[in-house]
């Protein structure tokens, strides 16, 4: 198993990643556990890409004919081959559960996870115990993929797949976007859990009763599923417990109720779990196969397991009459019959009604003629027995159409959560209805005058520091992930943002008034208002530090309403967290560094941007609460590089004064100058930070200090504010 899944953490309180950190074996520098690795921050390069320099997919993509693509898929779904047969000759029930086992993985604690990348195709989820055979689905695509090439990305196509067997076996969809761009190699930053054995539970608090204490940012129950087990807690059968975890792990995925009932029966309303054969006999994942295997896994070495034999989940059985058609026949047998315990062929625990019609049984897969029990997983027993989901089941059931509409607009947004706003859609298929969970914003002007603006914020009596945290406040929410959050839409100013801590409420509202005043007065959005005045306060900057760098601005920023903000799901974009201003909400079982490189990540910083950022912030005197620390600079408010001289200036000592303190003492005088946090010191300490501080502590790098740290502020303020369309 990779070295990921190998750290232990303290308590497992950790809000992010916990693969920062190098690990034996897995680099030169394992000798020193606990150097910092940036790693994460340069995952991505260019170096791991195959594509032409200038390729772009966004361009690609639209020149592609969608309908023959989409005419090729749906011919793909009836097309079964010999090597992989498709169940009752439809692939709809496999290519649905990849599209569903790509998206599932998203978790709005962090953004992570998701189809938007194409990262099904590698490690570790290509080869988790949950994703068993999906291997083969991407396999039967592959013609097809082959045909469209450049136009197409794995990502668009995995999920377009699974749209287009719903609606192969007769369901009509809500859209489908095109617009994932596919990356080359496995992601090193999301982290799965602190498990060493695949199916593990180590991620609740104390017995795990309390299932609501799994740990942040995960959403699954146990390492290598999507979900949830699907024989219940801890494969013990129980569905009123297992009705918790179903009602957690989706609401880690921003679904209430309603939506969480819908796409568990829509899912299970169609296709078949496998379970017919001895699971001993299945070999190795994909990761851990045989060169000739090719990629493949879990393939049986007698060249057994195929059609009927196949052994997927372990469950054996369709939990509908009609498997490869779209009906309401879910409900109706849920609801209309009792169900008790059985075990699979394969030895797995599954629901099996009492006393069915022979006609509500669905055929056998080899021969038309005989008939079988259909079957329920823990979770689906825990839709007919929990209160709240048994109403929700019960109205699905009265009225189908109303539970097709939900389950499509349900599963659109488990498809396309991690997309960001409609802007970002692409296709003849994407809706043009604004949900709320997109997190639309009103466009706006693209035109105003600037100049003009900028003369009264200079007038307005706002200090460089309250401008320029207003702004930095406003943009730093962004995340890479999903692509939610950032200074557009200025949801700085509405619930919750406004009332968050790392945002210092009482300058907000001090500062926040003026600038909607000037946004009003020049008719400009109070988005645009904002991250000018980060722009006018950090040109007084630049000038008191002696350069004369301009900062550019990009007008066009629209302004949110707080009924297009869904306050609760807001709420994990808070800055628990934030280096660059050298704000921690409290203390947590990883270092501050470690959080920093989170955050950096997230924010799609490289180190080289992390590191000037930092070092800009603290001579702004842009700390939280007004803290000292990292202060190293006699001309506080000037951007200079005084930061990275101090820090590399061997005048000084450093001493340890608590846990997250220090203390920079002159070593003539032996008094204190400045004082420090963790965050400030690792980049003299950590080898790789401080080969870039010592770059911008150089004598002839002052002016190539501010210019990057413009163009680093300048891709902050506008990391949202980029259209494709």
């Amino acid at each position: 198993m990779s070295t990921e899944y190998k750290k232990s953490n303290g308590n497992g309180k950790c809000p992010v990643i916990h693969g920062a950190l190098t690990e034996n074996g897995e680099t030169p520098t394992a000798w020193w556990p606990n150097n910092l690795n940036l790693d994460i921050l340069h995952q991505h390069d260019e170096k791991t890409n195959p594509m032409d320099k200038g390729y772009s997919y966004k361009k690609e993509v639209k020149k592609l004919n969608f309908k023959k693509l989409e005419k090729d898929l749906r011919a793909l779904m009836t097309d079964s081959q010999e090597w992989w047969p498709a169940d009752l000759g439809h692939y709809g029930g496999l290519m649905i559960r990849m599209a569903w086992h790509s998206a599932g993985t998203y978790r709005i604690s962090d953004g992570r996870g998701g189809s938007a990348t194409g990262n099904h195709r590698f490690a570790p989820l290509n080869s988790w115990p949950d994703n068993t055979n999906l291997d083969k689905a991407r396999r039967l695509m592959w013609p097809i993929k082959k045909k469209y090439g450049n136009k197409i990305s794995w990502a668009d196509l995995m999920i377009l797949a699974g749209n287009i067997a719903y609606e192969s076996m007769g369901l009509k969809m809500y859209g489908f976007s095109y617009g994932r761009e596919d990356i080359w190699h496995p992601e090193k930053d999301i982290y799965w859990g602190s498990e060493t054995e695949w199916l593990g539970e180590e991620r609740y608090d104390e017995d795990g009763i309390n299932r609501s204490s799994l740990e942040n940012p995960l959403a699954a129950v146990q390492m290598g599923l999507i979900y949830v087990n699907p024989e219940g807690v801890g494969g013990n059968p129980d569905p009123l417990r297992t009705a918790k975890d179903v009602r957690e792990t989706f609401a880690r995925m921003a679904m209430n109720d309603e939506e969480t009932c819908a796409l568990t029966a829509g899912g299970h309303s169609v296709g078949r779990a496998h379970g017919n054969g001895d699971p001993a006999k299945l070999g190795i994942e994909p990761e851990g196969a045989g060169l000739e295997q090719q990629g493949l896994g879990w393939n049986r070495s007698d060249g057994g397991g195929l059609g009927v034999e196949q052994v997927t989940s372990g469950i054996e059985g369709a939990w509908t009459t009609h498997p490869d058609k779209w009906d309401n026949s879910y409900f109706k047998l849920l609801l209309n019959y009792e169900w008790e315990l059985k075990k699979s062929p394969a030895g797995a625990h599954q629901w099996e009604p009492i006393n069915i019609k022979e006609e509500d049984k669905p055929v056998d897969l080899e021969d038309p003629t005989k008939r079988h029990n259909p079957i329920m997983t823990d979770a689906d027993m825990a839709m007919k027995m929990d209160p709240e989901y048994r109403k929700i089941s019960e109205k699905f059931y009265k009225d189908h159409k109303y539970f097709e509409k939900t389950f499509a607009k349900a599963w659109f947004k488990l498809t396309h959560r991690d997309m960001g706003r409609r802007v970002n859609y692409i296709g003849p298929n994407a809706p043009k209805e604004d949900l709320v969970w997109q997190d639309p914003i009103k466009p706006g002007k693209k035109k105003f005058n600037q100049k003009t603006a900028e003369k009264l914020i200079l007038k307005s009596g706002l200090t460089t520091r309250q401008l320029i945290c207003t702004a930095w406040d406003s943009a730093r929410t962004f995340r890479r992930t999903d692509l939610r959050g950032g200074a557009n839409g200025a949801r700085i100013r509405l619930e919750p943002q406004i009332n968050w801590d790392g945002n210092e409420p009482s300058r907000l509202k001090s500062v926040l008034p003026v600038l909607e005043g000037i946004a009003a007065k020049i008719k400009a959005s109070v988005a645009d208002i904002i991250v000018l005045g980060g722009k006018v306060a950090l040109e007084e900057a630049i000038k008191k530090g002696k350069s004369k760098v301009k900062v550019p601005f990009t007008p066009g920023r629209g302004d949110a309403t707080a009924e297009q903000t869904d306050i609760e799901s807001f709420e994990v974009l808070e800055p628990i967290h934030d280096a660059f201003r050298n704000y921690m909400k409290k203390d947590y079982a990883v270092s501050p560094e470690e959080l920093m490189l989170d955050k950096a990540s997230l924010m799609n910083l490289s180190a080289k941007e992390m590191t000037v950022l930092i070092g800009g912030m603290r001579v702004l005197g842009t700390n939280f609460g007004d803290s000292e620390h990292g202060e190293f600079t006699k001309k506080l408010g000037a951007l200079t590089n005084d930061f990275f001289v101090t820090l590399t200036d061997m005048s000084f000592k450093w001493v340890p004064t608590g846990k997250n303190s220090y203390d920079i003492i002159d070593r003539k005088t032996g008094k204190k100058v400045y004082s420090a946090s963790r965050v400030d010191l690792v980049f003299g300490s950590n080898s790789v930070l401080r080969s870039y501080a010592e770059v911008y502590a150089q004598d002839d790098n002052k002016e190539k200090f501010v210019k990057d740290f413009v163009v680093a502020w300048n891709k902050v303020m506008n990391a949202d504010h980029i259209t494709v369309n």
